[in-house]
């Protein structure tokens, strides 16, 4: 009866399909455009491997922007929140997918969509509130300036990337064919056994993916980390392998381009290009991480 209604919701859809992509790949030439002045102006190899950010020096001497201070971290923040949020989300992931049952489990799944939904500034001011005292608390002995820290912002990040690991995680345990829980039962394994042989190897390239696209989620979250992580430029660890340089303010790109300074540097061109350039760089990391676990969700479904 509404059959000549087929064809034009077919290229409705088609169209909203190709407008997201094209919409990505504008966005990519636009922040591109923008940070061309910086090409010639701008020495590539200190932008990548200077901590100095300064734009407003003393008169006489040079701005310089330096992203190797952000950039770090970037990845200290993430690798603290990963670490955390990928043992715990897996955990719980395996229980709601092989353990838990009839309302245990839908209440648990509730619980983490509800986590899910919470906005980002509100986990930044429990951060606040919270997150950051304790952290001081907690390491007191090591004599923090504050509970604004590296360590802080990971923590902190750690339980808003815990919903992704735990719903991705969850939905590639339950991709393995029941079927095959129950034969590998009917053969003497225990469901513990069955789990660690048969549910988690068959549901790796979906918890390769579930992993990529958590790690994109901490890289690109900016309020929460802004509230807690210090904002200090011009920092490097003294010592890489140590707990002090997490106890101390740091400063990501997030945190960096959502700063008032975007703001400031958009009446300097130089200083312009150098921070729509430390958001090209969070763009090809957070593209290429999304691409890169959309290759591996593929592969496992195949």
């Amino acid at each position: 009866m509404l059959d000549w209604l087929e064809k034009p919701i077919e290229w409705l859809i088609r169209i909203c399909g190709w407008s997201s992509i094209v919409g990505i790949i504008a966005i990519f030439v636009f922040i591109f455009w923008e940070a061309m002045p910086m090409i010639p102006k701008l020495d590539w190899w200190t932008f990548f491997t200077s901590s100095r950010w300064i734009p407003n020096p003393a008169p006489g001497n040079p701005a310089s922007y330096g992203a190797l201070g952000l950039i770090v971290g970037t990845f200290a923040v993430t690798g603290i929140s990963l670490l955390i949020a990928v043992p715990v989300g897996l955990g719980a992931a395996v229980y709601i997918s092989e353990f838990a049952k009839g309302k245990a489990k839908e209440t648990l799944k509730i619980i983490i969509e509800l986590l899910a939904g919470v906005p980002s500034v509100v986990y930044g001011l429990l951060g606040i509130l919270l997150l950051r005292d304790w952290i001081y608390e907690l390491f007191a002995r090591f004599d923090p300036l504050s509970g604004d820290t590296l360590l802080t912002a990971g923590v902190l990040l750690a339980v808003m990337v815990l919903p992704t690991v735990v719903t991705l995680s969850d939905d590639a345990l339950r991709s393995v064919p029941a079927t095959q829980r129950r034969a590998a039962r009917a053969l003497g394994l225990t469901r513990g056994e069955t789990v660690l042989h048969i549910a988690l190897p068959q549901a790796r390239r979906g918890l390769g993916a579930a992993l990529l696209l958590a790690l994109g989620r901490a890289l690109g979250e900016t309020i929460a980390v802004f509230l807690v992580v210090g904002r200090q430029d011009n920092h490097l660890p003294s010592q890489w392998l140590a707990l002090r340089p997490l106890l101390e303010s740091g400063q990501t790109l997030t945190s960096k381009l959502g700063s008032s300074e975007t703001n400031i540097g958009y009446g300097d061109p130089l200083h312009w290009a150098a921070i729509v350039g430390l958001g090209l760089i969070l763009f090809v990391l957070t593209g290429g991480l999304t691409v890169l676990a959309t290759g591996f969700g593929k592969t496992s479904d195949a």
